[in-house]
């Protein structure tokens, strides 16, 4: 059930625009300076863009999974989850809904239509 950074990275780094970096010894992922995705420094955790009027819900529903962001963090778009609990197909799905955030739609399409494997 746990995914790796390593599988992480390599969905992140296949998309548009991404970029990665290592800010005081984490690494992140952006598109442009927003940043969409970033790890924990032991790498236990990760964290992601995602909507904030969502996230209580998403973490009421899977509290084992998910956590709020610290409360410095809590005024952006922004979750937490535990990586030896996501899944694979979860993990995807998380990513690049983070990164769609931050991408103009035509992108999106674009990444969504290479993608549809998954959905059926």
């Amino acid at each position: 059930m746990a995914v790796t950074v390593d599988e992480v990275c390599a969905v992140a780094r296949t998309l548009p625009r991404a970029s990665e970096a290592w800010v005081r010894g984490r690494r992140k992922f952006r598109v442009g300076q927003i940043v969409y995705l970033a790890f924990s420094r032991d790498e236990a955790i990760m964290g992601f863009g995602f909507p904030k009027e969502e996230r209580d819900a998403l973490v009421a529903a899977e509290p084992d999974v998910y956590l709020l962001p610290g409360e410095s963090d809590l005024r952006f778009h922004w979750v937490v989850a535990r990586m030896d609990r996501l899944d694979l197909v979860t993990m995807e799905e998380r990513v690049v809904d983070a990164w769609s955030m931050c991408v103009p739609k035509f992108l999106q399409r674009e990444v969504a239509e290479r993608r549809s494997w998954h959905a059926g």
